[in-house]
């Protein structure tokens, strides 16, 4: 069993209005969660502090120039985005991002993705200026967004013709030291489209819900693996939970 810590809020990270503080903060949370043995480091790829940690002015760092930041504190641990929202970037300007952290981190990077759903957040940045896409669209730019990202890394050069997204001759190098390609984790839990793309796609899925909920999604999981042919033992199973931890008496 394997744990990971995520940071759910840069709040704590200072105080009196001093912003100056949040880097020290940041670098020695890390540090010490690598020396407590943590497997790995994970922050929220948001804009907007998200609802359930609080108010949407409240800090938030964007996420990939944060884990970058952090790369360079710790030498052991992976560093990954629990989870970057398709829409947020276009999959081959995410690819060559991912790739260099992964050169630059000596090949540490556990890249988090997922469909998208903060629909303040995204109006609010201009990401859509109309309606925001459906559950539907949003799974299909998934799906072609891992696609375009793996050829990012792993042919050369990549070219991809989808729906959605179009590259033609793209150049990602200096390539990903992890091979074949870094470690992709995805979070949702879909049942009928969501899992599947994970049973085609993922390294690793990341689950929400009860000890009941999450073993009725593996379950669910294990189908789509044999559909198309997959081996369910290949995939990395994690659950994200908040943990309360007081000191003793």
């Amino acid at each position: 069993m394997q744990f990971g810590l995520q940071h759910p809020s840069f709040s704590f990270d200072y105080k009196d209005g001093d912003t100056r503080q949040i880097a020290d903060s940041l670098k020695n949370l890390v540090a010490r969660a690598e020396s407590a043995g943590f497997d790995s480091f994970w922050v929220m790829d948001h804009f907007h502090q998200i609802s359930m940690f609080g108010a949407p002015k409240e800090p938030m760092l964007e996420s990939w120039t944060t884990i970058s930041v952090l790369a360079g504190v710790i030498i052991r641990i992976k560093l990954g985005t629990l989870v970057t929202g398709v829409i947020y970037r276009h999959p081959s300007i995410l690819a060559k991002i991912a790739a260099t952290l992964d050169v630059l981190s000596k090949g540490r990077l556990f890249m988090g993705i997922g469909a998208s759903w903060n629909e303040e957040e995204s109006r609010a940045y201009g990401i859509v200026d109309r309606s925001f896409p459906s559950g539907q669209e949003r799974l299909l730019r998934l799906e072609e967004a891992i696609q375009v990202i793996r050829k990012m890394w792993t042919e050369e050069p990549a070219s991809f013709d989808g729906r959605y997204y179009r590259i033609r001759n793209a150049y990602c190098n200096p390539k990903p030291i992890q091979k074949p390609s870094p470690p992709t984790m995805m979070g949702g839990s879909g049942e009928k489209k969501m899992l599947r793309i994970v049973a085609k796609y993922a390294d690793a899925c990341n689950l929400l819900g009860s000890v009941e909920t999450v073993k009725k999604k593996l379950d669910i999981l294990k189908e789509h693996c044999k559909s198309v042919g997959r081996d369910y033992g290949s995939i990395l199973k994690t659950k994200l939970a908040t943990v309360v931890i007081v000191q003793g008496t």
